[in-house]
C-alpha cells in the first residue's frame, strides 16, 4: 500500500531537525513521498537542496499569502519562482492563494500576487497548491477565468459541498487533512463522506493541523495513513481503497515531471 502525503512543510524547523527519522516512520506505514511547498523566497534554495537530498521529498514553490509583508513587493521573488518552476523536480506552484480570514488584509495585494503566480502556473503548465480562507469565492472565478490547464489541490478544503463541486468541474481536487478526524467537523466529515473518491487527496500540512488524538504534538506525514483510516470509516470502504484512489490522483496530478 503506498500513501502520498501532499502537503507538509517538512522543511519548517521543528520537523526539518528530525527529517529522516520522520520520513523513515512514515515510509514504514506506506508514505513513501511528500510533497513539501514553498512559502518565502528566502526559503526556496533551501528547500530545494533539502528535497533533493531525500527522494522521499520533492518541491513546490510559491509566496503564500499570509506573508504578504515579508514578500515585499515581490517583483523579483516572481522572477525567481519563474526560474524554478522551470527545474524537472518541481511538481506544482504553491502555497498560493487568497486569504480574507482576517479584518486589515491587503485584499488587493493578495489579488495581485495570486494573479502573477496563477499566470506562471499557466506558462509552465503546472498544478497549482491553493491556500484558501473565506475567499473560494474569489479564487473560483480567477479559475474560471484563467483555465490552468493542470489543475491542483485545494489545499485543507473547509468550503461548501457546491464550492467543491465548482472546484471538481474546473480539474481541481480537495486535499483532506487532520480536520476530518474532528467528531465536530461535521461539514468536513460529511465531504469526505461523499465527495467522489477520485476527487480527493491526502495531506498532514504538518507541522500543523494535528489530528484529533495528536492535538499537543506536530503534525508529521506517518499521520496520512491515519487520515485515509478515517476517511475509510466513513465512507465505508478498505483502507486500502482510499490509498489506490488517493495516491493515483495526486501521482497523475503533482509527478508527471518527476522520474
Amino acid at each position: 500500500m503506498e500513501l502520498i502525503d501532499s502537503h507538509c512543510h517538512m522543511d519548517f524547523p521543528i520537523l526539518r531537525a528530525q527529517a529522516p527519522q520522520l520520513l523513515d516512520a512514515a515510509q514504514a506505514v506506506g508514505v513513501g513521498l511528500v510533497v513539501v511547498p514553498g512559502v518565502l523566497q528566502d526559503d526556496w534554495l533551501a528547500l530545494q537542496r533539502f528535497c533533493r537530498a531525500d527522494k522521499r521529498l520533492v518541491p513546490a514553490f510559491g509566496l503564500h499569502p499570509c506573508f504578504m509583508a515579508q514578500h515585499g513587493d515581490f517583483t523579483q521573488a516572481l522572477l525567481q519562482l519563474d526560474a524554478l518552476l522551470a527545474q524537472p523536480d518541481t511538481v506544482a506552484v504553491g502555497e498560493i492563494g487568497l486569504d480574507f480570514f482576517m479584518a486589515d488584509v491587503d485584499r488587493g495585494a493578495q489579488m495581485t500576487l495570486f494573479q502573477a503566480q496563477l499566470r506562471l502556473a499557466q506558462q509552465h503548465q503546472l498544478p497549482v497548491l491553493l491556500h484558501v480562507r473565506k475567499a473560494h469565492d474569489q479564487v473560483l472565478a480567477l479559475l474560471r477565468r484563467l483555465k490552468l490547464p493542470s489543475g491542483g489541490i485545494v489545499h485543507a478544503f473547509s468550503g461548501s459541498a457546491q464550492q467543491a463541486q465548482q472546484y471538481i468541474e474546473l480539474g481541481f481536487v480537495l486535499g483532506f487533512g487532520g480536520t476530518v478526524t474532528y467528531a465536530r467537523a461535521s461539514k468536513v466529515r460529511q465531504l469526505a463522506s461523499t465527495l467522489p473518491l477520485a476527487a480527493m487527496v491526502l495531506e498532514t500540512d504538518g507541522p500543523d493541523m494535528p489530528l484529533a488524538q495528536y492535538r499537543d504534538q506536530p503534525n508529521c506525514p506517518q499521520r496520512v495513513r491515519e487520515v485515509a483510516q478515517v476517511i475509510a470509516q466513513l465512507r465505508g470502504i478498505s483502507l486500502e481503497e482510499v490509498a489506490a484512489v488517493t495516491t493515483a490522483t495526486a501521482r497523475q496530478l503533482l509527478l508527471q515531471r518527476v522520474v
